[in-house]
Order: C-alpha cells, then sequence, then structure tokens
C-alpha cells in the first residue's frame, strides 16, 4: 500500500462547515427512499443494531463499489452536527487494541465491552480505488446512541447516488480528471485534544 498523498497515518478528514459535518451511509433502496423523503432515518431503518457512519466520499465509494454493491445501490450524504459528532467520538472505543490509547490490554477489553461507540481506521482510497497507508475513520454507533443520530445530530439526507454513478462512468471511460470535479472538499478536522487521545497515540 503506498501512501501516494503523503497523508498523515491517523486524521479526520470530512467536508464540514462551521456547525455541521457530512458522513456517508449505504443502503437498499427501501431504505434510503423514506429516510430522504422524511429527512430523517424512519422504518425500516433499525434503531436496535448499530450502524456505521463515515466521513470519508472515497472509503464510502470503496465500501460500497459506486454504488454496485448489493444492499448499497444508495448513497446518502448525511449532514449532522459537529456537536453530535464530537459528542460520539467522546465516547469511542477502539474496535482492536492500541498501546498508548490504553492502559493495557485488560483495560481496552473492559472498555470495548462496555462501548457506546466504536472506531476503527480503515485503509483510506483514492479516485481509482487504490489502498493508502493513510487511514480513514469509521464510527459505529450503537442502539445507545443511534436515537440520538436520527433525531438531534441529523439536519439534512441527500441521495448522491446519480452523482456516484456519473463519476463512476467516467473513471471507467478513463476521465479521471472530470470524476475529481464531483469530489466533495473534504480537509482535515481538528479535534479537541480530549477526543483525539481516544482514537490513536497522542504523541504520533
Amino acid at each position: 500500500m503506498a501512501n501516494t498523498n503523503n497523508l498523515p497515518l491517523h486524521q479526520v478528514r470530512a467536508d464540514y462547515d462551521r456547525t455541521t459535518i457530512v458522513v456517508y451511509q449505504a443502503y437498499r433502496p427501501e431504505i434510503a427512499e423514506p429516510a430522504v423523503a422524511a429527512q430523517r432515518f424512519v422504518e425500516p431503518f433499525s434503531l436496535n443494531r448499530m450502524t456505521w457512519i463515515k466521513p470519508s466520499f472515497l472509503w464510502m465509494m470503496g465500501r460500497c463499489n459506486w454504488a454496485r454493491k448489493p444492499g448499497q445501490e444508495r448513497v446518502l450524504a448525511v449532514r449532522i452536527t459537529r456537536e453530535g459528532w464530537e459528542t460520539a467520538l467522546s465516547q469511542a472505543v477502539l474496535t482492536s487494541y492500541e498501546r498508548g490509547v490504553y492502559t493495557d490490554r485488560a483495560d481496552w477489553e473492559q472498555q470495548i465491552k462496555n462501548a457506546r461507540v466504536n472506531v476503527q481506521w480503515d485503509p483510506e482510497r483514492t479516485l481509482s480505488g487504490a489502498v493508502l497507508d493513510a487511514r480513514s475513520i469509521q464510527v459505529g454507533l450503537s442502539r445507545h446512541v443511534i436515537a440520538d443520530y436520527v433525531d438531534s445530530w441529523t439536519t439534512e439526507i441527500r441521495d448522491i447516488t446519480p452523482t456516484v454513478r456519473k463519476m463512476a462512468e467516467l473513471i471507467k471511460e478513463g476521465r479521471r480528471d472530470r470524476a475529481a470535479e464531483h469530489l466533495p472538499k473534504e480537509r482535515p478536522y481538528d479535534l479537541p485534544p480530549r477526543i483525539a487521545q481516544r482514537l490513536y497515540r497522542w504523541n504520533r
């Protein structure tokens, strides 16, 4: 894996403004269409199972194969409050033990057992699908906090599937420059030290 963009190993990058941040999810139409219509997640979306939100557009494209993966045919850009985003991260526990974040493995095991929010770092992607050394954050919201995500944090839900499919066609045709014009403007998202310390070794 080559980090061709020289990105930091652990860094939150996102499309955000002063009060909100965009995260991505991909669902089957039966979930996506009612959510867009209601501008909030409604049935058959489940409040009783973990849901994962991701601020990296290209990581989401790798995950859903540009809206071609069964069950992930509709890509949603969900705008949530930065207050909600940071509230979630302030409760986060990494899905794997990392020395320097936890006192020891027993400390991590106790925290992950009771975690309300999970975080894992997965390889970031390029527009062409290449895998980078740099990591992209995934945030798993448990049933204990999903209601806040649905009822309090979400401010807008957009179905961006047409743009996703257009970009996929441009890439297939070798027109990556044209596809890149549709990329969201993601930039580093600085986290308060108290939150960053929960997500990676602070001395990095």
